[in-house]
């Protein structure tokens, strides 16, 4: 019996895949990123300074969103069009919810809100390239 998994041919172009391989490293590094966050937060408190649990939750929760994030975009890469509008989606609004509450006056400290908004930064470069014109017309809407 033959267990071995084949994955069907790519249904995007060469310069498609391209992107989307772009996107995953970007996204890895949004996760990498997101990692690095939670990892200070995590030495911070046991060492002694003052953590809340709004940082631990936002922390958390951006580490979240890039796993979902690559997940979302390796589906897309599959060809999965609904993964694709997620992605586009997820890669312009996060980046802006992430930056908008993290700036909330008093709320956080400004390493917090520093490291926050890099990681903001690196999933919007997303946005570039799964908002560009080839990914698009890969994934024409359908009715």
């Amino acid at each position: 019996m033959d267990t071995t998994h084949r994955t069907a041919p790519s249904p995007l172009r060469d310069d498609n895949e391209q992107a989307f391989t772009t996107t995953k490293l970007i996204v890895k590094a949004y996760g990498a990123l997101s990692a690095g966050v939670l990892i200070t937060v995590v030495v911070r408190a046991l060492t002694g300074h003052t953590v809340t649990s709004f940082m631990w939750g936002r922390s958390i929760g951006v580490l979240a969103s890039a796993a979902v994030t690559y997940w979302l975009t390796v589906l897309a890469a599959r060809g999965k069009r609904w993964a694709y509008v997620r992605v586009r989606i997820v890669s312009v609004v996060v980046p802006v919810a992430v930056v908008a509450v993290d700036v909330i006056p008093g709320t956080l400290p400004v390493w917090f809100i520093a490291l926050h908004t890099i990681c903001a930064l690196t999933l919007a470069a997303t946005a570039f390239v799964v908002n560009g014109s080839g990914l698009r017309a890969a994934f024409p809407k359908t009715r």
